[in-house]
């Protein structure tokens, strides 16, 4: 119970990312860049105002402390007490910059006397080693110290950290045996101040990240809107709402775009219109024409039928003539038969009328019907029932079966299974099988294999009015060549076609059949496709 709505969560979740990645993209752009130009200034901005501290604090103290061992420690005795260094340090750290000062010397027995300003606050342990040492080497008078100090005094001087707290430690001595002199001075205010100025710079760099974020997604929604809206109407447009129309507005690239889309769609819907007004207008034109023929070819057929009949007393001259025009007279009205029943399909008015039908039953009384007992074997159970179109069913079983026998071979096999919730049967000839370049046509509307025979028996649309057949019961037809030699045909179905119903059944059974809309019934081979009612009819005589 508790993965369903963690995964609708997800997928919705997926849906938004796919359908904004876009803007996220823009938005994460703009956000990069920002970052990039925030984070650079700053950490200019950082280093400089940095350097510049360090520099301005440790210049003030160095040179006050250079100043007072010029002044204070250069008049002391060459050899002084530790009284005097201490009494002397202190003066010196009395100074506005603050820092604590270590003053060592010799007194005449030659012993070290080290002068504190802080008793044990600064001692020789705190100076680094190198400081000490580069203080106690020996300078010439010229020479020049890390500070570029001249004069008398070398001044050396060095940063240290120390528990998290930065220091700032010099050194110099009096030349000429003199004292020397140390100081160490606390950068933690400086650290601070440049700690608060980082504090600052990130909070900046932040907004400006916020902020390009914003602006992001305002351009990102400024450029995007159109682009959805555009992204609407070509799902409207391919829809077939041809009279999708975008407002223009502006002179940039977007609306350029809208003003193209929108003359693309008038020209699509006007050769659109133009296509099926020329298509309402043949399939008009092909219904009216075979309605119109239908009365004629009635009045030529029931003479052909009585040729026919009194076949045997005519002139042995004139009978090929008889024969050939009651073969003509069966075909063309096989060809307004079908052409009717294609202008059903093409108008969409062609229509289901359902029945719960035994498939082994219903093959068989096709075949008998037809006299095809003896080249057709029969491989199916009794007792399986499908709800479908019994009269289209037939329509498609005559074509198949009646195209196997023509153009394979016999004898021809049917099998039915069950598949799931479908219904298989298998339609397999004994011939040469169907060319690979035929295959892909074969349920193509008057298509010929060969040219140099474009004249058959047939009209041409049987194969094609059993697909459609197929299709209006929400089935499909599917042709290919058995590997063991010949033709399969194979007629996929549903067991209950009420899915595809559109209508009222007795409707449904008028508008397919206009014979029964006049009142009559002829029987099961009416409205059959390519010619099966008048094969019934030969069959029974």
């Amino acid at each position: 119970m508790r993965k369903g709505p963690r995964r609708l969560w997800s997928k919705a979740l997926l849906a938004g990312l796919r359908f904004t990645s876009l803007r996220l993209r823009l938005v994460v752009v703009f956000a990069l860049v920002a970052l990039t130009a925030a984070v650079s200034a700053s950490g200019i901005a950082y280093w400089l105002n940095r350097e510049a501290v360090l520099t301005r604090t440790q210049d003030a103290a160095l040179n006050d402390f250079k100043e007072a061992m010029q002044d204070r420690v250069a008049s002391l005795p060459r050899d002084p007490t530790k009284d005097e260094l201490d009494r002397t340090a202190r003066n010196m750290a009395h100074g506005s910059q603050g820092y604590s000062v270590l003053l060592i010397g010799e007194n005449p027995d030659g012993r070290t006397v080290v002068g504190n300003s802080e008793l044990d606050a600064f001692t020789l342990d705190d100076v680094p080693g190198s400081l000490r040492k580069a203080v106690n080497e020996p300078q010439s008078a010229d020479s020049h110290g890390d500070s570029g100090g001249d004069g008398d005094y070398h001044l050396f001087w060095q940063r240290k950290v120390e528990d998290g707290t930065p220091y700032l430690v010099g050194g110099t001595r009096v030349m000429g045996g003199g004292p020397t002199g140390y100081m160490l001075k606390s950068l933690e205010p400086e650290a601070k101040d440049l700690n608060s100025l980082a504090w600052s710079l990130g909070i900046a760099t932040g907004l400006a990240l916020i902020g390009a974020a914003l602006l992001a997604q305002a351009a990102a929604t400024t450029v995007l809107k159109p682009v959805h809206r555009l992204g609407v109407a070509a799902r409207r447009l391919g829809e077939g709402k041809l009279d999708t129309r975008l407002r223009v507005s502006g002179t940039d690239e977007l609306a350029e775009l809208s003003r193209t889309f929108n003359s693309t769609a008038a020209s699509l819907e006007k050769k659109v219109a133009d296509m099926s007004a020329r298509e309402e207008s043949s399939r008009r034109f092909v219904a009216d024409m075979s309605h119109e023929l239908r009365t004629p070819l009635t009045a030529i057929t029931a003479v052909t039928e009585v040729l026919e009949e009194e076949e045997d007393s005519l002139d042995p001259m004139i009978a090929p003539a008889v024969r050939l025009v009651v073969s003509e007279t069966r075909r063309l009205n096989d060809l307004v038969e079908n052409l009717m029943e294609v202008t059903r399909f093409d108008a969409g008015t062609a229509r289901l009328v359902l029945d719960d039908v035994d498939i082994a039953d219903q093959i068989t009384a096709c075949i008998d019907a037809r006299a095809w007992l003896d080249a057709v074997d029969l491989d199916a159970e009794r007792g399986i029932t499908a709800r479908l179109d019994p009269r289209r069913l037939d329509v498609i079983l005559a074509n198949l079966i009646g195209n196997a026998l023509k153009h394979g071979g016999s004898p021809v096999r049917i099998s039915v299974r069950e598949d799931g919730r479908d219904l298989v049967i298998s339609v397999r000839d004994h011939g040469s099988g169907i060319p690979e370049e035929v295959l892909p046509h074969v349920f193509d509307r008057f298509y010929k294999a060969s040219a140099s025979r474009p004249r058959s028996e047939g009209s041409g649309l049987g194969l094609s009015i059993a697909l459609e057949n197929a299709h209006i019961h929400g089935g499909e037809i599917t042709a290919a060549n058995s590997p063991d030699g010949g033709a399969v045909f194979t007629l996929r179905l549903p067991h209950d076609a009420s899915d595809v119903l559109p209508g009222d059944d007795d409707e449904a059974d008028a508008e397919a059949c206009p014979e029964k809309r006049r009142g009559k019934d002829k029987g099961p081979g009416d409205c059959d496709g390519d010619g099966t009612a008048q094969q019934a009819k030969k069959a029974d005589r």
